[in-house]
């Protein structure tokens, strides 16, 4: 049995696919890839191109398409293969993982243009599907630029020996663009927002970056070492000082020794979706608006002080912020600052236990230290005060390069190596002031961040990443203290950069970044313009949902809600079909004003249609001719003359060189033979 056919591919029934055409398929396959490069696996990247590969060379003649059995075998493979990496898992990545191995495959028997048609529409779908994983302008314009090459791909299709088709194609595509261009501006305003297809859960397993839920030494340190965004936020009263951004996330208060925790672990969820709309309204005084990049995590990031605004939000015990599902897609939500201070209420005697917690062994050396605070501090306030002036007066060194402290860490931090990022200081210093006996906890966020263009937004990354202290003082309740902050003041007050800028760590590893060349004027203003015009994408077009329509339609006059949104849609959809109708029929009107030879062939087609003969627009005039030949017979002779100086004056060899005078004069000719068919038809009927 034969394996593979080295006929030409389109050997089975159907019109053959022109490589031309096939070119820009491929070509709209590959940039369709590029929005799930990061999620599919590296060998699925690999086989697809190997698939779409080995159909250009079929088209080349180089080799055949697969047989059937051959066929079976490649599809066994990657599925067999595709079974061994998920292990069981079913997410959304799993599933478009599948989706692709289902396209790859169709190369292997495009071989007709009806085949050519059904890998259009899979890879338009497969446009759609890329909108779950990126909403980015960047992204959507790929998206775009793959589908305006899959329409290219059909209009070669169609004429692939036409002269300039590529130029006239493109002309056609952006002529279609702009025509569509305000009804879209228009539907996207006013038809009425449902959630869309990128904001249902998506279940997946891939690991995101950000703030773990634990903090062991050097969890920070690692995480400082990446320039993803986390998020970005706008003030309504301007940017505040770099000292003033703690961006508390999460309190972990357990300590085993080695590991920092939650002492509530974080509640399973059933999969769900995070509103990612917080409204259009103008910020208010003391908020800010934030728009967090996927975390796949439930908590946000809040200053102090914070109460939420927005209704995704639910503000949960000691001042912390949750989502009522994982954010796995871009969420934007608002809070104010309030100037009463955080968590003044008392402690009870089970959370003073709490927060006092510690192992029974270990670190015997931070004991003594803190045994010695106690006994020479006439309070808890002057206790830590202490501590803080030991780090900012001993030798200590804030570093991205801390050494390895695998036993009893915090003896060796703070007596040997003296040495560590802000998870070090910041799980020794707690544990001091538990040793003490003054309830502390750490908490992990972000601290500070970096100003977009022109000072309009505060970007925050992860190498802003950071880890602090607050003590129960008596008085003041929850006291923020950082010895990062007494240890190295340029990480609080100017960032990371700054701080580590004499080891030459920042972003070491990340060559390819902007932000680690930050300091060259033209890379720096480049990277800030870029991320301006992605960052008002998502709050105003992807953000634009549900609340944030109505909060715009408020703005106007009239009283419109979801259900006039409605009505309102439904009409500018049919006001636009009837201007589409209107204009196409003012165009076939110009065309046959400009035209005196098409005029005379439609007076012809609506005799036909009156004297009761069907005349289709599709209907070449000698089909027309042999059919009213054949129901009248009076017409014989005279309908195929009519016809033969139809297609001789646009298809004759001398069309487009006859002289004026001649082609009104075989003008003159066609219309007697019109009023000659108009007697016989009256005398017909």
């Amino acid at each position: 049995m034969m394996l593979a056919q080295r006929s030409n591919p389109a050997s089975s029934s159907g019109t053959p696919i022109p490589a031309s055409a096939l070119l820009w398929l491929i070509a709209a396959f590959f940039i369709l890839l590029l929005p799930q490069w990061d999620r599919l696996p590296p060998w699925l990247l690999g086989a697809c191109g190997l698939l779409a590969g080995w159909r250009w060379l079929v088209q080349s003649g180089r080799v055949g398409l697969p047989g059937r059995w051959l066929r079976l075998t490649v599809m066994a493979l990657l599925i067999a293969t595709y079974i061994v990496t998920v292990e069981g898992r079913f997410t959304v990545d799993t599933a478009a993982s599948f989706f692709v191995i289902a396209v790859g495959l169709k190369w292997l028997e495009t071989r007709t243009s009806r085949d050519f048609y059904v890998l259009f529409f899979i890879l338009v779908y497969l446009a759609t599907v890329n909108f779950l994983f990126e909403q980015g302008i960047f992204w959507t314009l790929l998206n775009l630029a793959g589908v305006a090459l899959l329409l290219l791909g059909i209009q070669v299709l169609n004429a692939p020996g036409a002269p300039h088709v590529l130029a006239a194609g493109w002309r056609r595509l952006g002529g279609m663009f702009l025509k569509s261009l305000p009804i879209v501006l228009l539907l996207f305003l006013f038809f009425p927002r449902l959630e869309p297809l990128w904001s249902v859960p998506l279940v997946s397993d891939r690991g995101q970056t950000g703030i773990s839920d634990t903090m062991s030494p050097g969890d920070i340190s690692n995480l400082a070492q990446s320039s993803e965004r986390a998020f970005r936020v706008t003030f309504a009263d301007g940017l505040p000082p770099n000292r003033e951004l703690y961006w508390r996330g999460l309190i972990l208060d357990r300590f085993d020794g080695t590991t920092w925790r939650q002492w509530d672990t974080e509640r399973p969820t059933r999969p769900g979706r995070v509103s990612v709309d917080s409204g259009l309204e103008e910020l208010q005084d003391n908020e800010y608006d934030v728009l967090m990049d996927p975390s796949g995590q439930r908590w946000a990031f809040a200053l102090a002080d914070s109460r939420a605004v927005s209704e995704n939000l639910e503000e949960e015990r000691w001042g912390l912020f949750r989502f009522k599902r994982p954010a796995d897609t871009p969420v934007r939500y608002r809070l104010s600052r309030d100037t009463a201070t955080l968590l003044n209420a008392g402690l009870s005697p089970a959370f003073r236990r709490r927060f006092l917690q510690l192992p029974a062994q270990g670190n015997p050396r931070a004991r003594a230290l803190a045994s010695e605070l106690r006994a020479t501090s006439g309070s808890d306030r002057e206790l830590v005060a202490r501590l803080l002036t030991r780090f900012r007066e001993q030798p200590y060194f804030y570093t991205l390069r801390p050494p390895l402290m695998p036993d009893d860490g915090i003896d060796t931090l703070l007596f040997d190596e003296r040495r560590g990022f802000c998870e070090h200081y910041a799980g020794a210093t707690t544990f001091v002031l538990r040793s003490a006996g003054i309830p502390a906890r750490v908490v992990a966020g972000y601290q500070g961040g970096d100003p977009g263009a022109n000072n309009e937004y505060l970007i925050v990354r992860q190498y802003d990443a950071h880890a602090w202290v607050e003590a129960w003082l008596p008085g003041s309740g929850w006291t923020r203290v950082d010895p990062t902050a007494a240890i190295a003041p340029d990480r609080i007050e100017s960032g990371l950069r700054e701080a580590v800028a004499d080891e030459g760590s920042f972003l070491e590893d990340d060559w390819a970044s902007p932000q680690r060349y930050g300091d060259q004027a033209l890379i720096r203003w480049a990277s800030l313009q870029v991320d301006r015009l992605n960052y008002q994408w998502q709050r105003w077009v992807v953000g634009y949902q549900g609340q944030s329509q109505l909060d715009l339609m408020s703005r106007l006059p009239g009283n419109i809600g979801m259900k006039e949104l409605g009505y309102f849609s439904a009409g500018l959809v049919a006001f636009g079909l009837l201007l589409a109708g209107l204009m196409s029929a003012w165009k076939q009107r110009g065309i046959l004003t400009r035209d005196p030879y098409l005029r005379v062939v439609a007076q012809w087609r609506q005799l036909l249609e009156r004297s009761g003969l069907e005349a289709p627009t599709t209907a070449t005039p000698s089909q027309l001719a042999d059919s009213a030949e054949a129901r009248w017979p009076a017409l014989r002779g005279t309908a195929r003359a009519f016809a033969r100086m139809v297609n001789s004056h646009y298809y004759g060899a001398s069309a487009g060189s006859v002289e004026p005078a001649q082609r009104k004069a075989d003008l003159a000719r066609l219309k007697r033979i019109l009023g000659v068919n108009r007697r016989i038809l009256r005398k017909a009927r």
